[in-house]
């Protein structure tokens, strides 16, 4: 899941004081100051309300592979066709259908109760994780401290890792389940750690919110963010269509966004 502003006021207040830490503790561009910086942002974390998930911190050290990844990116240039013919291998295809028919009940259920139809859901989470095989291997606390500390995007980082340290201070995730792709993205649909704390649910009921093993969970939670960006029941998905603008909410690249919506139509059999 690429990063999207959000408009919600929901975490204004970890907003608030990420441009605080910001300012406090002192970014840097190599790993010289990380343990100065670490100590600095604990104080301002603890002043804040945060205590027990301070310890996630500990022994945390920066890593300079999630840098590299993020210097490394590049204008995506890449055209729409070759992307679609990358992205929807006829594998990830033939999985997708299978889950559409494994999870039909799921998937009415979730339509009936978000407006969001099941071939989206799907789509998304195919092309994120494969269905959940492909999460990345990162370890989300690192690297979004490594990140928050970097002084290129530090308030964005900031605010991600106090989300982040959130979620394990209400005691929702455990620091070892937060493991995901090198910008901190956690779960079988990537979410941010701020998108997690707004729109995470509990969809198959057993009273937890487990976007990592529960495919339940998983899709709620996907279907729970679309809607609230605005998601509109029956609408289309193509580009000129209703939802194809909250569509570009979960991903800021046209093709990725475009190929979102092709892969919609497929499962849908209109492909």
């Amino acid at each position: 899941m690429t990063f999207v502003r959000s408009s919600f006021a929901a975490l204004a207040v970890l907003a608030g004081l990420a441009a605080g830490t910001a300012q406090a503790a002192t970014c840097g561009n190599d790993a010289a100051g990380f343990p100065a910086w670490k100590e600095a942002f604990k104080q301002e974390a603890r002043a804040a309300g945060l205590s027990r998930s301070l310890a996630a911190l500990d022994g945390v050290t920066y890593d300079s592979g999630v840098i590299k990844l993020d210097r490394s990116q590049k204008p995506f240039k890449m055209s729409y066709e070759a992307f679609v013919k990358q992205r929807l291998s006829s594998g990830r295809v033939s999985q997708g259908k299978k889950r559409m028919t494994q999870h039909a009940t799921l998937l009415r259920q979730l339509e009936q109760r978000y407006g969001v139809p099941g071939s989206i859901l799907v789509a998304i989470w195919g092309m994120e994780t494969d269905y959940g095989a492909v999460r990345g291997n990162k370890k989300a606390i690192r690297s979004l401290a490594t990140l928050a500390y970097d002084c290129r995007r530090s308030a964005f980082f900031t605010n991600e890792l106090l989300a982040a340290l959130t979620i394990v201070e209400r005691g929702r995730m455990h620091p070892d389940q937060m493991v995901g792709g090198w910008a901190g993205e956690i779960g079988q649909t990537q979410f941010l750690a701020s998108n997690y704390l707004q729109f995470a649910v509990d969809g198959d009921g057993d009273g937890r919110i487990d976007v990592v093993n529960s495919t339940a969970d998983v899709l709620a939670s996907t279907a729970n963010y679309l809607a609230a960006h605005g998601w509109r029941r029956g609408a289309g998905w193509h580009p000129g269509e209703p939802n194809f603008a909250v569509i570009t909410t979960w991903n800021s690249s046209s093709n990725y966004q475009r190929t979102i919506a092709r892969f919609a139509d497929i499962l849908e059999g209109r492909g």
